[in-house]
């Protein structure tokens, strides 16, 4: 997008501010409010795709259900040329990746200060079921004061539109990627929690726990390796901060934070003095019920101290889990008309979770406010839902043949292959209006209002018609800079209730005196 050019003849471009994989971010001008804003420009080669716009869009509206001082807000989303564009607040200063570079090391208190702020903008997003999946500095702005913005939910996706992620495919960057998503499974409000772990590692460190020569190779040490210790960094952090880390970055799910509130918790009181005797945190391991803690391996020992550790080891393992070898009451199945019985049971377990697996499976019915009957009919078929009854009716916010609503609502659990109905606009209402020359302004202007129709007036002189009586009736379309004049009665007119009306302001002077007296 070239300097200077106004979108929409209203936001115009000053400078380029950084380049994505799915949109550009320039620094704008609002031209109407006078204030400096950040427009995100969906790419001219996406301009025609489909699905790139269906993503920008639910940026768009997952952007607008967020209020939070430390969420970056939007103003407006709009389209220009067929250029799609939304138009964000403008926050002047730096991300949260060069004031580590600058500020490090930080104090442990302006640390948590400045996470405790991310806290809030992620919960944010989790409490309306919206995870953000990307998150790292580069997607945390700084303002000149110091507070945070999250910013960048391009890739965020509400969980209630949308349980399973696309499998196999590797969102977000691979420095601050959870295990879950490095072996390509389920995504959850966990996955963000892991990520927010990695960035507290980078504040308290000044660098990410793990590098490698490929993306691949650093994917799989957060799948496979320890998460390494900021105390190796720097021996004055303390253990229940360190702790933190450690919990949120567990590889487990059930080992790690539950939700960003738990988090927080535990953050608060990370430097209180109660804590300072704290031991190092360890995933538990839980057989049975109860918490097992086995012992390690020394690499001191020689190879048959070794063997006998491995051995000493298999036996404490035989006493947690319990002995397997010729147990008598496997033999006393299999004796006789018993191992029918255990044959049959085992057939019926098996054919209830095959109907169980043949059943239909729920799914929920995605966004399609804005979308055309065709874009509908598309992406409900992706989800194995298909598209039901089709009604119309007038709408100001939506364009014609976009879709207002869905029955059942987006967000709705229902089962594969159920009708989705929908009600698509049939634009702006057509209003009818009549011949009014002649007339008596004040009368046509209250006839009007009643009908709920906007009335402007101006003035002109004429010799044809009275003092305060209609002389044209001019009809202006609202969306559009242009007017269109009539000079005879105008049975049926499109667009929106607006008329405008020119009123006789009376005759000049010099003229009137030359005019007979019965003159119109």
């Amino acid at each position: 997008m070239r300097e200077g050019y106004a979108l929409s003849g209203r936001y115009k471009i000053v400078r380029s501010l950084g380049e994505g994989g799915m949109a550009n971010v320039y620094l704008a001008h609002d031209l109407i409010l006078n204030r400096d804003v950040a427009v995100k420009l969906l790419r001219l080669d996406l301009r025609d795709d489909q699905a790139a716009i269906r993503r920008f869009r639910r940026e768009a509206n997952s952007l607008t259900e967020l209020v939070n001082p430390y969420i970056v807000n939007i103003y407006d989303v709009d389209e220009d040329n067929g250029m799609q564009y939304l138009v964000m607040e403008y926050v002047d200063g730096t991300d949260l990746k060069e004031y580590i570079a600058r500020n490090h090391p930080m104090p442990y208190a302006r640390i948590i200060e400045i996470f405790l702020q991310i806290l809030s903008a992620v919960d944010e997003a989790h409490a309306h079921g919206i995870i953000h999946r990307d998150l790292k500095p580069q997607n945390i702005l700084m303002d000149k004061n110091g507070n945070v913005k999250v910013t960048d939910f391009g890739i965020a996706v509400a969980a209630a539109e949308e349980t399973m992620t696309r499998t196999n495919t590797l969102m977000g960057s691979v420095h601050y990627i959870s295990p879950e998503q490095a072996r390509g499974s389920i995504i959850t409000k966990q996955s963000d929690i892991y990520s927010l772990g990695i960035v507290l590692f980078e504040m308290l460190t000044g660098h990410v726990p793990y590098e490698g020569e490929t993306a691949v190779s650093i994917a799989l040490k957060h799948y496979q390796n320890e998460m390494p210790s900021v105390r190796k960094y720097d021996k004055k952090i303390p253990q229940a901060l360190e702790n933190v880390v450690l919990h949120a970055t567990a590889k487990n799910l059930n080992d790690r934070y539950q939700n960003v509130a738990e988090m927080e918790r535990d953050l608060r009181t990370s430097l209180s003095s109660n804590r300072i005797n704290e031991p190092k945190w360890h995933p538990a391991i839980v057989v049975d019920g109860e918490t097992k803690v086995l012992p390690t391996l020394d690499k001191s020992v020689t190879e048959q101290e070794e063997s006998d550790q491995v051995k000493e080891l298999e036996a404490e393992a035989s006493e947690v889990l319990g002995t397997f070898v010729k147990p008598k009451w496997w033999s006393f199945l299999l004796k006789g008309r018993r191992k029918w019985f255990l044959f049959s049971t085992i057939l019926i377990l098996f054919m209830s979770v095959f109907c169980l697996m043949l059943r239909p499976k729920d799914v929920a019915v995605p966004d399609l406010r804005g979308m055309t009957r065709s874009e509908a009919s598309r992406m409900l078929k992706d989800e194995k839902l298909s598209l039901g009854k089709v009604s119309y009716r007038y709408s100001e916010k939506f364009s014609y043949n976009q879709i207002i609503t869905s029955n059942p609502e987006y967000g709705t659990k229902v089962k594969e292959n159920t009708a989705v109905n929908v009600v698509v606009s049939k634009g702006l209402e057509k209003v009818k209006f009549g011949n009014y020359r002649g007339r008596s302004y004040n009368s046509v202007k209250k006839f009007l209002q009643k009908r709920g129709v906007t009335v402007y007036k101006e003035t002109k002189y004429s010799n044809k018609y009275a003092k305060v009586r209609l002389l044209i009736n001019r009809i202006r379309r609202k969306k559009k800079s242009y007017c269109l004049k009539q000079r005879f009665p105008l049975p049926s007119v499109l667009g929106p209730k607006i008329l405008w009306f020119v009123i006789l302001g009376g005759t000049p002077l010099k003229k009137f005196r030359t005019m007979p007296k019965k003159a119109a």
